[in-house]
């Protein structure tokens, strides 16, 4: 369990939005993400009445699912009466699924994450996967980029052909000096 919300929280944390692990934990990985996803697309789509007690229903039932530290115990209960440091990782994890995945999934019913497999790792042969985090920002200027690219080639120009002086002059390849045809 603790594997699968490390995991989770690198995956949201990432700026890529992606990350290099195993096959098999990347299968494993994609319900636990998903749910979450769920969770925090459940809160943005919300109306009525109650919507902020309900956000907040959803927002602890997700840090449930991080490391998102214990609030209740007192500040001062760290190594020799020192600061205990906050959990910073699974709060911003928590920040970003609620601010902005929430957001952008808020119309997509399911389908969040896409596992690529890589092929295998060269220590002990084990099988490589990415899952990553769909219609993430590189993917969508990508697409845009190659959109561009496409009506940008849709409009080919004619080729400029040769003017008649290069026509007949050539260039000797050897001395670089200018041979006329004619000669």
């Amino acid at each position: 369990m603790s594997l699968l919300r490390n995991l989770t929280v690198s995956l949201i944390n990432s700026r890529d939005e992606r990350i290099v692990t195993t096959l098999p934990k990347a299968k494993e990985l994609r319900p636990f993400v998903e749910r979450v996803i769920t969770l925090s697309r459940k809160a943005s789509n919300l109306d009525g009445d109650d919507t902020s007690a309900r956000a907040l229903h959803l927002r602890r039932q997700a840090a449930g699912f991080f490391h998102a530290g214990n609030m209740q115990q007192a500040a001062l209960t760290g190594k020799r009466g020192q600061l205990r440091p906050a959990r910073t990782a699974g709060m911003a994890a928590l920040k970003r699924l609620f601010d902005e995945l929430g957001e952008r999934y808020k119309d997509r019913p399911g389908g969040y994450t896409r596992i690529m497999k890589l092929g295998q790792r060269a220590g002990d042969n084990a099988e490589l996967a990415i899952i990553e985090l769909v219609d993430n920002p590189n993917e969508r200027e990508a697409l845009a980029s190659a959109k561009k690219r496409k009506t940008s080639t849709g409009k080919k120009k004619k080729p400029a052909g040769k003017s008649k002086a290069s026509a007949d002059d050539t260039t000797d390849v050897e001395s670089g000096n200018s041979v006329d045809k004619e000669s």
